[in-house]
């Protein structure tokens, strides 16, 4: 028996949303739709400039946990935060959610992350991350128990920023695989994978990743490729199982000798796209670990994602095993 079916790594950040127009973005240098990393004045700088915002813990695999614990799923979490007031608003949601969460938050400085995003009128989001107390996590915040007691093990690309991470994500994966478990990845964006595309593919080739969820920038990134039919011939090789999102065209699961194609659900409109990758490993992950077909993991992980670019914010403000259950997937 497991304890937990999916333990989740991550930059535990508070998410600070605001809208915008486009020329917003343009006066302000940010690269729109990808996630720019900004030192503490940038960051005081950017807030300055904000319109009216809501603040809700995010973090991209906080994101996913929230996601796996919604459907119903036993879900756990590790991430940095500082003993502070964003903390207190991270902590309080994520347990909130139904996951468990005991990462020892930092005595003094750095303060929590936060990600300033703005959303443009297309539904777009362009985020501007400070890591912050992110940059802190290491393996000692590793809970050994928890990762022997959970199905998967998944942690976020942008984890691969701070240095000390990747030595607790190594540490994860080790004893995740010394008790027969899965480990699994997403590659976050296409600019994280430029960043550290020979690791990223370390990790899949070496075995130390069993599972990768992509979109298909990022996996033609990954590749250097334009072709995307390369791309996902080339995923498929690398790896056990790739699941490749591409927005409204749905995704493709991929393994050595199966690829099944999945449709995206039908929306009225897209509000905000902020978690949608986030939303597709927890619908995703949920079905994996209960054992589902992977058309139907699919299929969950279209569900959520779908759900959650209809609101603001990226954790499901409705529950993902209601509404799963509504069109028979539970």
């Amino acid at each position: 028996m497991t304890k937990f079916d999916v333990l989740t790594v991550g930059n535990a950040i508070v998410d600070i949303i605001a809208r915008c127009d486009e020329n917003f973005i343009t006066d302000n240098g940010i690269i729109k739709g990808a996630m720019n990393l900004i030192d503490a004045e940038r960051a005081e700088l950017l807030y300055s400039r904000m319109g009216p915002a809501l603040e809700a813990s995010g973090g991209s695999a906080g994101n996913t946990a929230s996601g796996v614990a919604s459907f119903g799923g036993k879900a756990a979490y590790f991430g940095k935060i500082a003993n502070d007031q964003l903390g207190d608003i991270f902590i309080h949601d994520i347990r909130a959610q139904g996951v468990h969460f005991e990462t020892k938050p930092l005595a003094g400085p750095p303060p929590t992350a936060r990600s300033m995003i703005f959303v443009t009128p297309d539904g777009e989001r362009s985020m501007n991350t400070y890591l912050g107390a992110c940059v802190e996590l290491g393996p000692e915040d590793v809970e050994e128990q928890v990762v022997a007691e959970a199905k998967v093990t998944y942690f976020e690309g942008y984890l691969w920023d701070p240095p000390r991470a990747k030595d607790a994500i190594r540490e994860c994966a080790r004893i995740a695989h010394a008790h027969g478990r899965k480990v699994s990845m997403t590659l976050s964006d296409s600019f994280c994978v430029n960043r550290y595309r020979g690791e990223f593919l370390d990790l899949m080739r070496s075995g130390t990743v069993d599972i990768v969820f992509a979109n298909k920038a990022e996996a033609l990134a990954l590749y250097e490729t334009e072709d995307f039919e390369e791309a996902l011939t080339r995923i498929a090789k690398d790896c056990r199982l790739a699941a490749v999102t591409m927005s409204e065209e749905g995704s493709v699961v991929l393994t050595k000798g199966e690829r099944t194609k999945v449709d995206a659900i039908r929306i009225p409109s897209v509000v905000d796209t902020t978690g949608a990758g986030d939303l597709y490993a927890a619908g995703f992950l949920y079905g994996y670990t209960a054992g589902r077909s992977l058309a139907d993991c699919g299929k969950l992980g279209s569900l959520a994602a779908g759900l959650v670019i209809q609101q603001v914010g990226p954790r499901p403000l409705l529950s993902l095993a209601d509404e799963a259950k509504k069109v028979g997937l539970i």
